[in-house]
């Protein structure tokens, strides 16, 4: 009966454990913050919040005889912090370069059933009919500013790579009317390239990813050599990109008059309805519409899920290290200091002041190495680039991302492994026999 009594004592510490830390996950900072008054309230305001400042006082004041053992719970937090943040700035910034690079005011025409902009197909008649639709906004001369392009992936030389390593770059072919449809993308170097002429113009992003992107050298995709001739930079995914006459890709690459897409200015976000209900409700076509914005969210969603998901399973495995460190340091804390846990017992401490001094203690090194491992993670990782493969068709160049959102986010895992790795030692603390502990010392 007393084993069954014990280990449903521990079901249900576990059963609340595991409760509160969803809830802790949960919460808003505001609630956080009204419970972090109300515990100093507490404290400064009760009996036993008073003796529970005076226990801890006496613990943390040792803190410096004791910081080999303590080094260890603020290293191995510090490092679960650093990893997880620096896994989830990944995410954040792969998400927000495609967020960027759309626009509810810009529409994307794909064949129907296509997942992607490269796996999408559209005939010159298809075109011409998407060009007409109502809710395109008009350049100067009149001309719909619609952008029929093609996409495909091309091999290039990764820069610093070995001689035979390539990497696959999105190389799309445009007209005139792209730059009009897209405003934000401007020449940082060079020029643009001229109609009819194996020219390219090269995205920011791809030049630092790829060998021989700089203006004046010549770069060869499928069987023909090209010359790059300007740089550009629009500061979302097109940077990955490298930008040619279509017709000249097309002729290339063996595509035809066929174009994988058209893009769209709107004259409003407001015409998007309409223009996609008239596309929708022609005969003659068979596409979906989206805005750019959508359609780029979309692409970035199962990427930014996956690289989360590693990032918190990275970060929970590290966590449980991080746990069983502070529990082995705070048991051996409490093993040191039983006698005088014991002594303040027995003058009329009760047992709340002493679990709650035994967690501000450990409390305080997982705020230390949640700072610490925060810290680390904007220092190396804010505004590192990397790259992947997006869309299956090219490199995607982006920048990690720490914002404090993450920082917030890797201080609230800190504390929480502090709360779980101190608990259990400030229980035993709390409950350990005086006469016991009197005697064993």
């Amino acid at each position: 009966m007393k084993k069954f009594l014990s280990f449903l004592r521990g079901l249900l510490i576990f059963a609340a454990l595991a409760a509160g830390l969803v809830a802790w996950a949960l919460a808003p900072w505001p609630v956080l913050l009204g419970l972090a008054v109300a515990f100093a309230l507490w404290m400064l305001l009760t009996r036993s919040g008073q003796q529970a400042a005076s226990v801890a006082g006496v613990g943390i004041s040792t803190l410096s005889q004791r910081a080999g053992s303590s080094s260890v719970v603020v290293i191995g937090i510090a490092g679960v912090v650093a990893v997880l943040v620096a896994m989830l700035s990944m995410a954040e910034g792969y998400r927000e370069t495609l967020a960027r690079t759309g626009s509810d005011d810009t529409a994307m025409v794909l064949r129907g059933a296509s997942a992607a902009e490269v796996m999408s197909t559209l005939d010159l008649a298809s075109i011409n009919v998407i060009e007409q639709a109502p809710g395109i906004a008009r350049a100067a001369d009149g001309r719909p500013l619609a952008s029929p392009e093609t996409v495909v992936a091309a091999n290039l030389p990764i820069k610093g790579g070995k001689p035979d390593e390539d990497g696959s770059v999105q190389l799309r072919g445009v007209g005139d009317r792209a730059w009009q449809v897209r405003p934000q993308i401007k020449i940082v170097q060079g020029r643009k390239f001229e109609t009819g002429k194996r020219e390219v113009v090269v995205g920011s992003g791809a030049q630092r990813q790829f060998a021989g992107m700089e203006v004046g050298k010549q770069i060869r995709l499928g069987s023909e050599q090209w010359a790059v001739v300007g740089i550009f930079k629009a500061g979302d995914a097109t940077d990955s990109e490298v930008w040619a006459d279509a017709d000249m890709v097309a002729s290339t690459y063996r595509r035809g008059a066929s174009r994988n897409a058209v893009i769209a200015k709107l004259s409003d976000a407001k015409q998007f309805k309409a223009f996609k209900a008239a596309l929708a409700g022609d005969p003659r076509l068979q596409v979906d519409t989206t805005t750019t914005a959508e359609y780029f969210a979309k692409q970035s969603e199962q990427m930014t899920n996956v690289i989360r998901i590693i990032g918190i399973v990275v970060g929970s495995i590290m966590a449980i290290g991080a746990v069983f460190g502070a529990l082995n340091t705070m048991f051996a804390t409490v093993a040191t200091r039983a006698r005088e846990i014991a002594t303040l017992r027995a003058i009329g401490f009760r047992g709340l002041p002493v679990v709650v001094a035994v967690m501000l203690e450990t409390m305080l090194l997982a705020l230390l190495g949640g700072l610490i491992g925060g810290a680390l993670a904007w220092l190396i990782f804010n505004g590192y680039t990397a790259s992947t493969i997006a869309g299956g068709v090219g490199q995607l160049t982006f920048d990690f991302r720490v914002t404090g959102e993450l920082l917030w986010s890797g201080l609230k895992w800190a504390l929480a492994i502090g709360f779980v790795g101190g608990l259990f030692p400030a229980l035993r603390a709390a409950t350990l026999p005086v006469t016991s502990a009197l005697r064993a010392l």
